[in-house]
């Protein structure tokens, strides 16, 4: 990854590449812009100036710093937010793997549309502009123990629909998901990006009993055996073992980065999708913070390998980016402490000795 000079307007709403094939893919992520290390310098030198102790406000100046370094500008500022919620079926569902039918991806979506889900409401609450993508519900991906999920057309579409999704360049932009089936996607994803056992990366998922977690287990084994001659190349795991939306959620995090955009990350299946280019290449998810630590046991493991504090832990697990909206105001009030407290003297304070 390469430093960059502070970003102008014209380099901040340059069209995206074209993707055609994976490789054009794998081409792009080894050549991603990297942060601003002005800008982030501005907002140290000023963190240390305010009427506080150095460290006083713990993650928040963090995260303030590297809003910063993404934003490219000093001060930054959270007052344009978008959600994206990309919705998509998996052939694997048929299985037995969820306690709800692959219909609720297509309610859940109608929800979404008419204002009724979780997500709707933390949107309203935080004034988070939400979009929901449905990506061809109709034609569930591929039963992963049987076939790769996807072909690379597929794949490729499905990134591409993520590329297309991040408009314009708002200040951050949360990512989430909707697919019944999903978390056993990501299972298995997780686990062949960066190893163990199903046992280890299979939870609960949607809520899901004893006997059907096994199942779960089982077809997550299935699914790395079939597979495991993929081992090594991430971007053909995501096409062999993940679903539409996750895809779509990988191409979001690309575009956020060649548009300069910080990314919220939702729970473990939004992670999952984004570690993809973690796998592949170190540094590409620099731009991203992981808004919260999902219920799902995996998700804990998948931090720790992608190296990743999630702001807060709720024991959330709900997905459709709740966590990742949640956490909007987070980063708000980050930006108005760096921006809207006194400096030591401005208010005649004495500093430290």
């Amino acid at each position: 990854m390469k430093s960059a000079p502070p970003v102008s307007p014209k380099s901040s709403t340059r069209r995206l590449p074209v993707l055609r094939r994976l490789a054009d893919v794998r081409a792009l992520i080894e050549d991603l812009p990297g942060p601003d290390d002005h800008a982030r310098a501005r907002a140290g030198k000023h963190e240390a100036t305010l009427t506080k102790p150095e460290g006083a406000l713990g993650r928040l100046e963090g995260l303030c710093a590297w809003l910063a370094s993404w934003q490219g500008r000093h001060p930054p500022r959270i007052e344009r937010a978008a959600a994206c919620v990309f919705a998509a079926n998996h052939g694997v569902a048929s299985l037995g793997v969820s306690a709800y039918p692959s219909e609720v991806t297509r309610q859940m979506v109608a929800n979404f549309e008419a204002g009724g889900a979780a997500v709707n409401a933390l949107s309203r609450a935080f004034g988070v502009r939400l979009r929901v993508h449905a990506l061809s519900l109709d034609t569930p991906t591929r039963d992963f123990t049987a076939a790769p999920a996807m072909d690379e057309a597929e794949c490729v579409a499905a990134l591409r629909a993520g590329m297309r999704a991040v408009r314009g360049k708002p200040d951050v932009v949360c990512l989430g998901e909707m697919g019944i089936g999903n978390t056993t996607s990501a299972a298995a994803l997780s686990a062949a990006l960066f190893g163990g056992s199903a046992r280890r990366w299979v939870g609960p998922g949607t809520g899901i009993g004893a006997s059907a977690l096994a199942k779960k287990r089982t077809v997550v084994a299935a699914g790395l055996r079939r597979h495991r001659n993929a081992r090594g190349d991430a971007i053909e795991l995501l096409r062999r073992l993940g679903g539409r939306e996750l895809a779509a959620i990988a191409g979001a995090v690309i575009a956020a980065r060649l548009k300069r955009v910080p990314v919220l990350l939702d729970g473990f299946v939004c992670t999952a999708a984004a570690a993809v280019l973690e796998a592949a290449v170190a540094g590409a998810l620099d731009h991203c913070q992981v808004a919260h630590r999902s219920a799902e046991p995996g998700h804990g493991h998948l931090l720790d390998a992608i190296a990743k504090e999630p702001i807060f832990d709720l024991n959330m697990r709900l997905g459709e980016a709740s966590g990742a909206v949640l956490a909007v105001p987070v980063l708000r009030a980050a930006c108005a402490c760096h921006a809207g407290m006194a400096t030591f003297a401005d208010a005649g304070v004495s500093g430290r000795r």
